[in-house]
């Protein structure tokens, strides 16, 4: 019981390290607050003057800024978990050995794996919340359920954060980084973000229905918009998986690439 109660507590050691590490680092850290409150402002409220309403469901007009923000929150959760977990994380195994020195204590790779997703989930939470906050304060926010967007958020973040682990354990430079740009901006762009599902081509809807970040902006903007269907459990249900199954497949390639 003990010795798997002290093996329950070893991530959290590589938390503690990321968290020391950031201590003379702390403006990165904050700084992350920035990008999506800028996002929100410009396109959200700038691009949302333009644009005026759009007829969400049941047909109801909502006001763009509205109907966009919980698009932006969904996908500044899938950037701040890809960055820390692809570009940080590359750095940690690549140049500074950092694993190296991990594993030559009780921690398996597994264990540092998850490590590093927990901490991308923790940070991932603050910058959640601080954009929640910013959404009430701004009047973006319908329903009482928009309490539950950043649990939401955790979840995009777990989703992107195993899957961009996993992806740079195959990766050989800084070059293999315009492969995540390949997949992150598309996504970013044609994910119903920024218009309703129902705007884009039947066939393409179908191809967008399936893809991560849709799952992610469709969980946050039901729970905003207060829209509670059966739908947002297989959106969750999704998200989960796909963090779940990441996060092994790095752990067996981490556990190959560093312990041979």
């Amino acid at each position: 019981m003990v010795a798997q109660l002290l093996a329950a507590k070893r991530p959290v050691r590589v938390v503690e390290r990321n968290a020391l590490a950031y201590r003379r680092n702390w403006y990165v850290f904050v700084a992350g607050f920035a990008e999506p409150l800028l996002y929100l402002l410009s396109i959200g409220l700038g691009v949302g003057g333009l644009v005026g309403h759009l007829r969400g469901a049941g047909g109801r007009l909502i006001a763009y800024d509205t109907f966009v923000a919980p698009g932006l929150m969904a996908a500044a959760a899938m950037n701040g978990a890809i960055f820390d977990t692809t570009f940080n994380f590359f750095v940690k195994f690549k140049y500074m050995h950092t694993y190296d020195a991990m594993l030559a204590t009780p921690l398996r790779a597994t264990e540092v794996a998850t490590g590093e997703v927990v901490w991308a989930l923790l940070r991932g939470t603050i910058y959640a919340t601080g954009f929640l906050v910013t959404m009430v304060a701004l009047g973006l926010v319908e329903s009482a359920w928009a309490v539950l967007a950043v649990p939401g958020a955790v979840l995009i973040g777990l989703a992107f954060a195993g899957a961009g682990l996993a992806a740079t354990t195959w990766m050989r430079s800084f070059i293999d980084f315009d492969y995540v740009n390949l997949a992150i901006v598309p996504l970013f762009l044609f994910s119903a973000t920024f218009f309703p599902i129902a705007r884009y081509p039947a066939a393409l809807g179908w191809i967008v229905r399936g893809t991560p970040l849709y799952q992610g902006v469709a969980l946050e903007r039901g729970l905003v918009f207060g829209d509670i269907g059966w739908t947002l459990p297989l959106h969750a249900a999704y998200l989960a998986t796909m963090g779940w199954i990441g996060i092994r497949v790095a752990g067996a390639r981490l556990g190959r690439l560093l312990q041979p």
